[in-house]
């Protein structure tokens, strides 16, 4: 069983930005970071198996927005290293989360110079900055709305009102500390949002040719070829109605429950499975018992 556990562990982090190499984790001893554990991102960012399908399908929604879009389209490597890309993106995400106060610092700072060189011209001819603070809010929304809700689905649906709406407000940290300006800090505030930046939206080939590649991502091995596919229908699902209208990737109730079904079924294996994952270190780092 312990070959079993550690194979699968293997494939796990191998997704992961720990697979990059570059954060410890475990040191320095008491740092309790940007939030620490008791807070709530902890809770939300802290399980595999929620934040992989949250982030599939936050990916998803960013790719409806077409200035978000242009800035990846010109200047990323998506197309050739679309793991690469979920690599690090899952590496910011739980460094500034988990990481030491300067392995969290480092990893905004490096994100900052990078938008600075991020800069252009959509399709239809509007200029785009990644430093824009209005779409660093999108970018910052679709990725913590779908977290929450893919936690809320997959881990703990009991998770009070109060707790989702801590939740937003301790994560909208990060987002300011980028750059973002005007922050929703609530459920509220979320839905609000959503409301008011949905006429920006549109799905063009653009929109296609990412979720094409999104769903034709390269497993790292044979083993996690049939989770990978069942997370990536399960971000689909995750996706509100209109955005997955609007992507054509509609799915049926039998199916819908299906996905879920699967998902919930492999998520207490994959739990199981991963006992040295970014919050096993945090934990550890501040002294306290590894699970909870």
């Amino acid at each position: 069983m312990d070959f079993i556990r550690r194979r699968i562990e293997t494939q796990i982090m191998s997704l992961t930005g720990l697979s990059l190499g570059q954060l410890d984790l475990e040191n320095p001893k008491g740092d309790p970071g940007l939030f620490g554990p008791d807070s709530i991102s902890w809770k939300v960012h802290g399980d595999f198996t929620s934040m992989l399908v949250g982030g599939i399908s936050a990916l998803m929604l960013q790719a409806l927005h077409p200035l978000a879009l242009a800035g990846v389209w010109d200047h990323s490597n998506f197309r050739q290293d679309m793991l690469g890309r979920l690599r690090r993106t899952g590496q910011f995400i739980s460094g500034t989360t988990f990481g030491a106060r300067h392995d969290a610092d480092w990893l905004i700072d490096k994100v900052r110079t990078i938008h600075l060189q991020v800069a252009g011209h959509a399709e239809d001819g509007r200029p785009y900055a990644a430093s824009d603070p209005a779409l660093l809010t999108w970018v910052h929304v679709a990725e913590v709305s779908h977290f929450l809700a893919a936690h809320l689905r997959y881990r703990n649906p009991l998770l009070s009102g109060t707790d989702q709406d801590r939740y937003y407000d301790e994560i909208a940290l990060v987002a300011e500390r980028l750059g973002a300006t005007h922050v929703p800090r609530s459920r509220q505030d979320i839905a609000d949002y959503l409301s008011d930046v949905r006429p920006q939206l549109l799905c063009d080939h653009r929109s296609h040719e990412v979720i094409r590649l999104l769903l034709d991502a390269p497993a790292p091995s044979r083993l996690a070829r049939p989770m990978g596919a069942l997370m990536m229908q399960a971000g689909i699902d995750l996706l509100p109605r209109w955005a997955s209208a609007m992507l054509a990737l509609q799915q049926g109730t039998i199916k819908r429950e299906l996905v879920r079904q699967g998902v919930l079924s492999i998520a207490p294996v994959l739990r199981w499975s991963v006992r040295n994952g970014s919050v096993q270190r945090a934990r550890r780092r501040m002294g306290l018992p590894e699970t909870v």
